[in-house]
């Protein structure tokens, strides 16, 4: 009899309008994970802060569709290695099959739960769509699909893929689309790869959370991959928010240091494996505005690893991994 594996892929999630927007936000910065402080004063905060940036937000995301494409990108992503886990399935006497939820917007958790419950599973592997492990990312997922799979009465066996900051194939897949822009340039000193990185505030890294040292361990395996093309860089990180502290160098200092070192810039996305505001809008638009307005000639993105072939063989390993 052939066994049923559900594999569970997990990300961040996205507006799918500008009116979700403002209850996206309420979502995310309710997180205990995000805003480390109790209820009321959480609620209270969330509401505050989702209010204050809602149309900052909304103008960002008019700018890419008037929505989030996350959930579509996934989608591929699901039904790529779904394909790939069953092409060899006979192999295995193993039947996939992959499902999304999003820890702060459709589908959530308890949706996916559901589905899994309804396909009635042997057993699950939960596979996270972060490379580096942190505590607002991956670690806030995996407690609210405990939470949701116990309220959908789902009592199935389980393993987590935790992390994969320097696995093979997803360094293997970066280096191949940064290689693929590296062509037409004649001179590769005139260039500096900014592997640029979410930030996280200090506070959350001092208190013990991995992340900023696996993204270096990303950043030191890619460039070990690219050694031969003797690329000068440097890992920096983006997206701040908010009066804290946050780890650095940011992204949008390096972008200015690279102008004043005469640098053309080209722009390496090392922990997200998706397309979403940060890239489409934040990279392509924002910092592309930066580099022009101080004096950077060429500024280039490598685009997100996505349902890149290499990447999705991978994420297939590593499900199967987990299995045994």
């Amino acid at each position: 009899m052939r066994k049923k594996t559900a594999v569970v892929m997990f990300n961040l999630g996205g507006p799918d309008s500008l009116e979700a927007v403002k209850p996206f936000l309420f979502n995310l910065f309710y997180d205990p994970a995000i805003i480390t402080v109790p209820n009321p004063f959480r609620w209270i905060i969330a509401k505050i802060i989702s209010s204050r940036r809602a149309p900052i937000a909304q103008d960002i995301y008019r700018q890419i569709g008037n929505k989030s494409p996350i959930l579509e990108e996934t989608e591929k992503q699901r039904l790529a290695l779904e394909n790939k886990l069953n092409e060899n399935s006979d192999n295995n006497d193993t039947d996939y099959k992959c499902f999304i939820f999003m820890r702060y917007w459709h589908p959530f958790a308890i949706e996916a739960a559901m589905q899994v419950k309804a396909y009635d599973p042997d057993q699950i592997i939960l596979l996270p769509l972060y490379p580096q492990y942190s505590v607002t990312t991956t670690g806030t997922g995996l407690i609210e699909w405990n939470k949701s799979a116990k309220n959908a009465g789902l009592n199935v066996p389980y393993s987590v893929v935790k992390d994969y900051p320097d696995h093979v194939f997803f360094i293997k897949a970066m280096a191949d689309l940064i290689r693929a822009r590296l062509v037409d340039i004649k001179d590769k000193s005139e260039y500096r790869l900014l592997l640029s990185a979410h930030g996280l505030p200090k506070k959350t890294i001092e208190a013990g959370d991995p992340y900023q040292s696996q993204v270096e361990i990303t950043g030191a395996a890619l460039m070990e991959e690219l050694k031969n093309e003797k690329l000068d860089h440097i890992i920096c990180y983006q997206s701040r928010v908010g009066p804290l502290e946050w780890i650095g160098p940011s992204t949008e200092d390096e972008i200015e240091r690279a102008a004043q070192d005469k640098k053309n810039i080209i722009m390496v996305p090392i922990a997200f494996v998706s397309e979403h505001s940060e890239t489409l809008v934040e990279l392509d638009i924002e910092y592309k505005e930066l580099a022009e307005k101080v004096g950077v000639k060429d500024y280039r993105r490598i685009v997100t690893v996505s349902d890149n072939p290499i990447f999705i063989e991978g994420l297939s390993n590593l499900v199967q991994k987990h299995m045994k």
